[in-house]
């Protein structure tokens, strides 16, 4: 197999993309998967390498990366050392990094293009990824499926009015991560370029009018909650919904991940999307 690892490319307003690449090397085009990670997550997080050699030795090319201002730098791909960068993150940032990187892949300059079938680039996406993925695959003609694993239907999900306007008034907002227990800043130009933009970050108008293949995986014990997925479905009927009972948002992964074996509910994710990328 081969591993690219740590890839530097141009990201947005002056901030890098590190991108990783898994594929076997046969000369064969083949079917391209491009991951994004969720909010306060990266690509080496938890189990994300075991999921991109599993797809890799099914046949895919798999593409992970860290959004430009996900808060790591290429020295620290999975530590939260640049939390200016996290603050000043938004989604306007995370849609154009997700753009760059198709740009990239497709040029082949990263993957050979003899190992490139561009006419099948699927999106794949976690949490808030998920979310983007689905902006992104509705505006952007090059993708032909699309993947999503406990997946926001709503980017201003949780933005209650008094918790915009005291967001407001601070000019930022702190979100802890449980794990590190960092304070980590929201400014509030997230908010502005949410409210600069909702015509284009409206999930629910992309859902209703998505046109390629769609599946939803979602597991019934997600914090986020398990109805974002059902509602989507009465959006557009056409879309395949799988639900994983007593899965959480993380189908039972966590980071560092060290073990031996994957969760059963990641495998029974695993599972439900390779059907879905090889049908």
């Amino acid at each position: 197999m081969e591993i690219l690892r740590n890839i530097i490319i141009d990201g947005s307003a002056d901030k890098p993309i590190l991108l990783d690449a898994f594929y076997l090397s046969n000369g064969k085009a083949k079917d391209i998967i491009i991951f994004s990670h969720g909010f306060k997550g990266f690509k080496d997080w938890g189990a994300f390498n075991q999921m991109a050699e599993f797809f890799a030795k099914e046949g895919f090319v798999f593409i992970k990366f860290n959004y430009s201002y996900n808060g790591t730098t290429p020295e620290h791909p999975d530590q939260f050392v640049d939390l200016e960068a996290f603050g000043n993150n938004n989604y306007s940032i995370e849609l154009n990094d997700l753009g760059l990187v198709i740009d990239h892949i497709i040029s082949g300059s990263i993957v050979p293009s003899a190992e490139l079938n561009i006419n099948h680039i699927y999106l794949m996406g976690h949490s808030r990824g998920g979310g983007l993925s689905i902006i992104k695959a509705y505006e952007d003609s090059r993708i032909s499926k699309l993947l999503t694993w406990a997946a926001v239907n709503a980017l201003d999900w949780g933005w209650k009015p008094e918790i915009l306007a005291s967001w407001r008034a601070d000019g930022v907002r702190f979100t802890e991560n449980k794990r590190t227990r960092q304070k980590m800043p929201l400014y509030y130009q997230l908010a502005e370029n949410f409210l600069a933009n909702k015509d284009r970050l409206n999930i629910e108008n992309a859902v209703k009018h998505m046109k390629i293949p769609f599946m939803v995986i979602h597991g019934t014990d997600d914090e986020i909650p398990v109805n974002m997925a059902i509602t989507m479905k009465g959006w557009n009927t056409n879309i395949s919904m799988e639900l994983i009972p007593g899965a959480d948002h993380v189908f039972g992964a966590r980071h560092p991940f060290m073990d031996a074996e994957l969760p059963k509910d990641l495998n029974i994710a695993l599972a439900y999307s390779l059907a879905f990328f090889k049908a």
